[in-house]
């Protein structure tokens, strides 16, 4: 394989939106699995909430924490070995709080690639200062 074809071939597949923010990209490993096989929910919800509050962070430019989860759907299994992309839109901004929109797709099948969106959630966090206290956010 030429050079060119192991660049074509490492380029995400065209399906993967790019209208949203990616924030974060990760592979589940095996210790990351159920006894079925199957990745754990609570693990993907963790994933989640790192990278839902990523861009409230970011905005408010300091300190924030998961007030909220708003909904929160298992589309499909993820598995061992997808690479799960994070994608965060940011839906409401109020005095203190910040919700957003995250989607998780997944690239499956490295020879026959293709991709799926396995999760998607509503999280609302709340910029506080360092005592923990709820602070106007300021963009």
């Amino acid at each position: 394989m030429t050079h060119a074809e192991m660049q074509a071939a490492a380029q995400a597949p065209a399906t993967l939106p790019s209208d949203k923010e990616l924030v974060m990209r990760v592979m589940p490993m095996p210790a990351d699995s159920n006894m079925n096989g199957d990745i754990f929910g609570g693990w993907i919800m963790a994933q989640v909430d790192i990278a839902g509050s990523v861009l409230p962070a970011r905005l408010s430019r300091g300190r924030v924490t998961t007030v909220a989860v708003n909904q929160f759907v298992f589309k499909q299994p993820v598995s061992i070995g997808d690479l799960l992309s994070f994608y965060v839109t940011v839906t409401r901004v109020g005095r203190t709080s910040i919700t957003v929109h995250v989607e998780v797709m997944a690239e499956r099948d490295p020879e026959n690639p293709h991709v799926v969106k396995v999760t998607e959630a509503n999280l609302t966090y709340v910029a506080i200062d360092r005592d923990g206290k709820p602070r106007t956010v300021t963009t």
